[in-house]
């Protein structure tokens, strides 16, 4: 610049002119130069619920995350779109509702319905990003492979079922551990998944945290971002996804000792909620395939065992808190937090013995709703929380114009709303409700929950004019102990106003 100004010298009229356009260039170019494409750092973490300190959960031992949220701003009414693992990060990935592509389940691949799909990751590739991920970011198993055109390297995994104890397994290849290392295609041994032993549900090790998948995820994170800054020549899009707390519950024993087990909370509502159709609570399921729990559920787990579960859950979650800290650290120390959008966002919820139910699977508040957080240099003012209302796929098209890009014109459905304009005001209204679904016994039931009131809609699959309700008052009942669709019929109507605004469910 001084350079430039000296040789601008202003008595020389003739090329006064031409020294203010060159000026002026260099100053629009130094502003351009400012307002560079933001990074994205995407941390995706397993079967999180909203157990966490800066959610209120005075259990949880969470320090890391809670600091991110108080840089940022917290969604106190986020809600999967589905509490099923693949389809949750297809609703991620892609910004469609299961409800709009018809992927409910496991073993089938999004690029099968839309071979052309842009997902969210690719589509920051195609606008000159370079893309990567780590750990469990699309769900890997169940016949699922995730989507190599979605990253500019090659996916890096890890383990979700993982355990150091030769106790946990006796040496063998468990269950759990088949599935999601897709063992039922290999063909040429097609051994039955029942046939195979069961795993322990927990763990806790005297070992470092790299002895388990979430360490050695967050240190390569690490490594990443240090390569990334080192280079510099283009924007970077990283997806980081932690497993924990997901089963079994494997972590080093520092954490579990962080938490007292005779001190965490119990259940406090295990039945039936009255007036329920049965299909909709779920009994046993994936927590059947870890030793001890019962593989015939007996109704209600004895209390020693709900303590251990629950102890193993929070243990889980303060593992992967001090993984998340890690990463962050790192993206501070390396001075790039001050141009990368970070967004946390656990993939749906977990009931903790409530209903009786244990995992997710389900339609109520304990497997769909879920805790995310964003923290957008620039944007966000610290320490933010909104009532807004949040679903998965609005994180699509709300990184797409934080990042100054145009919106996606895709194959698939972009069914999410941009929040963009809500980490300015946290007090905005864009929507006053969320949509998700899930299918139980061929029943598709589509939900509606505002902030007082959740209403399911099942229809069965093969006999539509079956058709059955549940209506939960949250202001009255906040544990979902009584249907009362049959009682409030006139809210049961005005909720149906507006799920049939929807466009009609895929099969």
């Amino acid at each position: 610049m001084k350079r430039l100004i000296k040789i601008c010298n202003p008595t020389k009229t003739l090329f006064s002119f031409a020294c203010i356009l060159m000026l002026t260039f260099q100053l629009l170019g130094q502003g351009v130069e400012k307002k560079k494409k933001p990074n994205i750092l995407l941390i995706l973490v397993d079967d999180l619920k909203p157990a966490l300190g800066t959610y209120g959960d005075n259990v949880a031992i969470s320090p890391n995350i809670d600091k991110l949220a108080n840089q940022g701003i917290q969604f106190n009414r986020a809600y999967a779109n589905q509490a099923v693992c693949a389809p949750s990060r297809y609703n991620l990935m892609l910004g469609s509702r299961s409800t709009s592509t018809g992927l409910y389940n496991f073993g089938k691949e999004f690029r099968d319905v839309y071979p052309d799909a842009i997902t969210l990751p690719q589509y920051f590739k195609t606008n000159g990003y370079h893309v990567e991920s780590m750990g469990k970011v699309f769900h890997i198993g169940h016949g699922n492979k995730g989507d190599d055109a979605s990253w500019s390297i090659p996916h890096r995994g890890d383990k979700v079922i993982e355990y150091v104890e030769p106790t946990s397994t006796n040496r063998k290849l468990t269950r759990e551990e088949a599935l999601f290392e897709n063992y039922l295609m290999n063909y040429e041994n097609p051994t039955p998944i029942k046939e195979l032993p069961r795993g322990a549900a927990w763990e806790s090790p005297n070992v470092l945290d790299e002895a388990y998948a979430d360490g050695r995820v967050a240190r390569l994170a690490v490594e990443r971002l240090r390569e990334l800054k080192a280079k510099e020549d283009k924007p970077f899009f990283m997806a980081v996804g932690f497993v924990r707390p997901h089963l079994p519950f494997s972590a080093p024993r520092k954490y579990w000792d962080l938490y007292d087990k005779q001190k965490l909370p119990l259940p406090q509502f295990e039945k039936f909620p009255e007036n329920a159709p049965e299909f909709a609570v779920k009994r046993g399921g994936e927590i059947s395939a870890f030793k001890p729990v019962p593989e015939d559920y007996p109704g209600i787990y004895n209390e020693e065992l709900k303590r251990n579960l629950i102890h193993g859950y929070y243990a889980s979650m303060s593992y992967m808190d001090a993984q998340v800290g890690t990463v962050i650290d790192e993206l501070k120390r390396l001075q790039l937090d001050e141009n990368t959008i970070v967004v946390l966002w656990g993939d749906h919820g977990w009931h903790l013995g409530d209903h009786g139910i244990w995992t997710k699977h389900t339609n109520y508040e304990q497997a769909t709703k879920i805790p995310v957080i964003m923290v957008v240099p620039g944007v966000t003012k610290p320490g933010s929380k909104t009532e807004q209302a949040f679903e998965t796929v609005d994180i699509y098209p709300t990184l797409v114009e934080l990042a100054g890009l145009q919106s996606p014109v895709v194959d698939q459905p972009i069914d999410g709303l941009s929040m963009a304009s809500v980490l300015e005001n946290p007090k905005q209204t864009i929507r006053d409700h969320v949509y998700h679904c899930y299918i139980r016994q061929n029943y598709l039931g589509e939900a509606i929950r505002n902030h007082r009131y959740r209403m399911v809609r099942w229809t069965h699959q093969k006999n539509p004019k079956d058709v059955v309700y549940e209506l939960y008052d949250f202001e009255n009942d906040p544990l979902e102990t009584n249907n009362i669709a049959e009682s409030n019929q006139k809210q049961v109507k005005k909720m149906l106003k507006i799920l049939e605004k929807y466009p009609k469910a895929k099969r």
